[in-house]
């Protein structure tokens, strides 16, 4: 138990992801090998060092705990933050901070980016974040982040060093850049979201809402309020090759042992033991 919020984490492919999701409750992730993390529903303390936030969109319980975040490493004497979301919420954001700022007679320097479908941010030599369109009930974008690395081109591999550097030197260009999507991050979306956005599939990881689960539920209603149902990723199966699939953003509906119950009922293999529930 940290500051009243629980967290759970897992490691995999040497990265961790640490963080809480249940609707309209709270919803934050963190991954501190990349220095970033998604959503601001909580901010734990232990999370306050990561400088770099991506917020998927502006429901409370995804950037409730901004301002807190922002006054913490101000008071830590940390560097602002960054903190990218969708381009159109960032004014609104701005006087969000101004009002705080004005009650709490404080300052709340932050870097705030404004991001759109189609946006790659470089956040080093080795990651690079691009931002993709996804479907809420307000403007919402996610997030995948990307392992960039150089390939020497084919006709250079048997040359030797020396060689390799004098041509290097005469100004030609060695290698590719290759791209490995690592980590996914669907935020809220019905199931648009994947059939616009391919490249999710692809993750090592994904995290990814499935706020619903019972059959009773009406899936007009679910898609019309901008979330996703079990059944829409039944209906996908085949299109996830993620190494790892972490399922959260229950409804508060259910009981954590109704979720497990329903989901291990219908998927006995869990997608062949890649599904990880996050209750």
């Amino acid at each position: 138990m940290l500051q009243d919020h629980l967290f759970k984490y897992v490691t995999f492919n040497g990265l961790t992801i640490e963080g809480f999701s249940k609707a309209a409750v709270q919803t934050y992730w963190h991954i501190p090998e990349m220095k970033l993390g998604f959503d601001l529903g909580a901010q734990p303390w232990e999370f306050m060092g990561t400088p770099r936030w991506f917020i998927s969109h502006t429901h409370m319980d995804h950037i409730l705990s901004l301002p807190a975040y922002v006054a913490r490493r101000r008071m830590m004497k940390m560097s602002p933050p960054t903190i990218y979301l969708p381009e159109n919420a960032v004014e609104t954001v701005k006087q969000l901070l101004g009002t705080f700022s004005r009650l709490d007679h404080g300052r709340l320097p932050c870097k705030m980016i404004g991001v759109r479908p189609g946006d790659e941010i470089e956040l080093s030599r080795e990651l690079v974040v691009s931002v993709h369109r996804t479907w809420h009930t307000i403007d919402s974008v996610g997030f995948l982040v990307w392992e960039r690395r150089k390939k020497l081109k084919p006709e250079y591999v048997n040359l030797s060093e020396h060689q390799l550097r004098d041509l290097a030197i005469a100004g030609h260009q060695l290698s590719n850049e290759i791209r490995l999507p690592k980590v996914a991050y669907f935020g809220d979306s019905t199931p648009r979201g994947f059939d616009e956005n391919p490249q999710f599939y692809q993750a090592e990881i994904l995290i990814f809402e499935m706020t619903f689960v019972a059959e009773a539920h009406k899936m007009e209603a679910i898609h019309k309020f901008g979330h996703c149902h079990l059944d829409d990723i039944l209906d996908r199966r085949d299109c996830f090759k993620n190494q790892l699939l972490i399922a959260s953003h229950f409804s508060t509906r259910y009981h954590d042992r109704q979720i497990a119950q329903v989901i291990k009922q219908r998927v006995p293999d869990m997608f062949g033991g890649r599904l990880m529930l996050w209750v």
